[in-house]
């Protein structure tokens, strides 16, 4: 039996289910985001802001991101790429596509979903629960704070409830809270 190119072509298609993120660090949203990925299929997992100068808001670097994300991941399989931010929000998706290629974008995000829904990209939307909690902006700030403490098992317990404990546990081995210790010395304290 033979079948027509145009039919062919959708037969041998494997969907790549893309996961977006900073990860700064890798927290359980990004954790429920990937596994939904993985169970879908093959998966890839795009780090942004890859290029960005170190900083609050981006204290670790993509290869330090990223090894983070395998502590996580272990044995599963997933694709890990690093994609350098444009600033120019209209002609992202067809830049990070350079990287992360075509697929089904998976998202918790609402902008990130309708950016890539506008350049017609397939999106499956995941609905977080407690979305707020994992805002890495609170996630950074608890982690912050944390770092002026030095009971490790405070800190685990902590940093378990935002935080997978694969991650909890590289955090701690690489010593990556001293470096937020650091940038939170040159704030101004009172009293």
């Amino acid at each position: 039996m033979t079948f027509p190119m145009s039919m062919l072509k959708h037969i041998l298609v494997i969907n790549m289910h893309i996961v977006l993120g900073r990860f700064q660090p890798f927290h359980k949203g990004h954790e429920i985001l990937v596994q939904a990925a993985l169970e879908m299929g093959p998966t890839v997992i795009a780090i942004g802001s890859s290029e960005a100068d170190i900083g609050f808001d981006n204290p670790w670097t993509a290869d330090e991101r990223e090894s983070m994300i395998r502590s996580w991941l272990g044995e599963r399989d997933a694709k890990i790429v690093h994609i350098p931010d444009i600033n120019d929000p209209p002609n992202w998706v067809s830049h990070a596509s350079k990287f992360h290629g075509d697929g089904v974008l998976v998202t918790s995000d609402l902008a990130t979903k309708e950016l890539y829904q506008n350049a017609d990209f397939d999106v499956h939307w995941i609905d977080l629960e407690n979305r707020e909690s994992y805002e890495g902006w609170r996630v950074r700030t608890t982690l912050k704070m944390l770092s002026t403490v030095y009971e490790q098992e405070a800190q685990i317990e902590v940093m378990s409830v935002s935080i997978p404990r694969n991650v909890v546990s590289w955090l701690i081995e690489n010593d990556a809270l001293h470096r937020l210790y650091a940038m939170s010395k040159e704030i101004e304290r009172v009293g």
